[in-house]
């Protein structure tokens, strides 16, 4: 059997901003879609609150530009807000003709708006409080039942392929070095808005891919390439993300040349459950926005004082302000208090986090419901524009893995799933416009593994990651300052140098390549946090307190020189 596979499409990742490319796309030619793991264990399908899009006709697409500016401190442009906000309801409808099925009103045909931190008006559409699974089961049905389209499960992208890298190993060659040693020296340079053009760098031809269960490396050759990888929260110890979320379209597209914006911005969400035997559980922001109030334990009220919004504020001033709390008080969690609102009213409300609280022996119309910050969603990524085109001709960033400016420096509740579907659409009409450009007149090498052997001591991934993990969320998280950043920086380094020792020694597999990732991503945080000299949303220095809009209201970007 060939170790080469084609397609005209290639889409990395199987959550809503991939599926909703890969249906569009497959109208257009052959579709292939990698997931790492099983389709349905992605970002989208963890997803709790909803989607949010201007919905009830007193509601307006300037008051959610309005509030996602608010949010994101004013980093975003507002005329890029206009635009993709003004797509949120064309994307519902879509949504919905793909068989997405929202929560409805009692007693009503109309959709059940609701309302989470920051918005001004209720213009979240929901199922439930499982939005995310809907979705995501609605998805892969509409994609398994497209002929056009080929899901394949427990494949692990590993490198992107371009023309240079394809020159390079054939320069190699000529000189007899074997085996795939390319970028091994990591150098950081300007980028920006300004300093980079869509298509302006090298051309994308497709990916390598680990087939995990039989071990094999494949070649995937498209005509253009669309990544839809998701976050990066398994960067750090505590997160709201599953397993899958390891950075890998962010690392391997700044491997490749892309640039890379806003990695400073990390978003941690205020309320994921504190509880020994729940794992990264979320307790939605729905709660809060359906009334839930933030206490201590012995009862008090904190957020009155701190925002108007109170216990609705803006995620990343109710995290800055729990984490506050609990180092001040000498805290383990804080409480979110919905007793006040009612026994049948929650259980009909919050079907599915009740089910899990209630196995856990809480009671959330009894019980407050304990609660820390966690990591949660990357406002940072692969920088596109509102096409979702990045510098790398042919390749495509959607979802949580790209940056387009939507967030600024903080995002919006619920405007994630949003920003998935719109630009899935942008993206595959872009990638269409790139295919039929494209001449496939390169020929990409087959994987060379070179003298790798099976790793020996697996232990040394497990420790490696632990320590990445343990070293970003006491140095990088949510408040600052210059000397754990440089100290975690310091550090990182050293981790990336064994760990590029090791990867190419040994043959890969799923953990050597994420433990590779997440070290990349853990740099790119920690430069970008470095570089951005004010504090702004969810990058907050003591060192830099202040919010500096004469200099630093722009993106921070990096991007690898060759």
């Amino acid at each position: 059997m060939s170790d080469i596979k084609r397609c005209d499409f290639l889409i990395i990742g199987a959550g809503l901003a991939g599926l909703s490319a890969a249906l569009r796309l497959a109208e257009h030619g052959s579709v292939m879609v990698l997931s790492k793991d099983e389709p349905d264990l992605s970002n989208t399908a963890w997803a709790q609150g909803g989607i949010a899009a201007v919905w009830d006709p007193v509601d307006s697409v300037e008051g959610h530009v309005q509030d996602t500016l608010e949010a994101g401190a004013h980093l975003a442009d507002p005329e890029l807000l206009r635009d993709v906000l003004a797509d949120g309801p064309q994307a519902v409808e879509d949504l919905i003709r793909w068989g997405v099925s929202f929560s409805k009103a009692a007693d009503s045909e109309d959709f059940d708006l609701t309302r989470e931190g920051g918005h001004q008006a209720r213009r979240v559409l929901h199922a439930g409080d499982m939005t995310g699974a809907e979705i995501q089961r609605a998805m892969l049905a509409a994609v398994r039942a497209h002929p056009a389209i080929q899901l394949l499960a427990h494949h692990v992208a590993i490198d992107l392929v371009t023309r240079r890298k394809v020159a390079r190993h054939a320069a190699k060659r000529r000189l007899g070095i074997i085996g795939p040693r390319l970028d091994v020296s990591i150098r950081y340079g300007p980028g920006g808005p300004e300093g980079w053009q869509p298509g302006q760098g090298d051309r994308c031809l497709g990916a390598y891919a680990l087939d995990v269960e039989n071990g094999r490396v494949m070649v995937f050759a498209a005509r253009a390439t669309v990544l839809a990888t998701g976050g990066a929260g398994k960067v750090y110890r505590y997160t709201s993300n599953p397993d899958v979320a390891t950075g890998d379209g962010l690392a391997m597209a700044y491997r490749a040349g892309a640039v890379i914006g806003n990695m400073e911005f990390v978003q941690f969400h205020p309320t994921c459950l504190f509880h020994p035997e729940a794992k990264s559980f979320l307790i939605s922001e729905a709660l809060r926005g359906e009334g839930g109030v933030l206490r201590l334990p012995d009862g008090r009220s904190f957020m009155d004082g701190v925002h108007p919004m109170a216990s609705l504020a803006p995620r990343d001033i109710v995290a800055r302000e729990i984490d506050a709390r609990i180092k001040r008080h000498g805290l383990r969690n804080v409480l979110l208090d919905m007793t006040h609102l009612g026994a049948d009213y929650l259980h009909r409300r919050f079907p599915g986090i009740h089910e899990v609280l209630k196995g856990l022996g809480i009671d959330m119309s009894v019980d407050p419901i304990p609660v820390v910050p966690a990591a949660h969603y990357f406002c940072g990524g692969v920088a596109v524009d509102r096409e979702g085109r990045t510098r790398i001709e042919g390749l495509f960033a959607v979802g949580e893995v790209s940056c387009s400016g939507l967030h600024g420096a903080n995002r919006l509740a619920s405007n994630s799933l949003l920003e998935a579907a719109v630009f899935g659409g942008r993206a595959a009409r872009s990638a269409v416009a790139a295919m039929t450009s494209f001449q496939a007149d390169v020929e990409i090498p087959p994987w060379d593994s070179g003298e790798a052997r099976d790793a020996d001591e697996l232990v040394v991934i497990e420790h490696t990651w632990d320590e990445i993990r343990r070293l970003m969320w006491n140095y990088v998280g949510i408040v600052r300052t210059d000397r754990r950043l440089n100290r975690a920086l310091a550090r990182i380094g050293l981790i990336k140098k064994e760990i590029q020792a090791y990867y190419w020694d040994f043959k890969v597999t799923r953990d050597l390549v994420e433990l590779r990732n997440i070290a990349l991503v853990a740099e790119l945080v920690v430069r970008s946090a470095l570089a951005r000299r004010e504090s702004r949303g969810l990058h907050y220095n003591l060192d830099c307190s202040a919010r500096d809009d004469v200099n630093w209201r722009r993106m921070t970007t990096l991007r690898r020189e060759w």
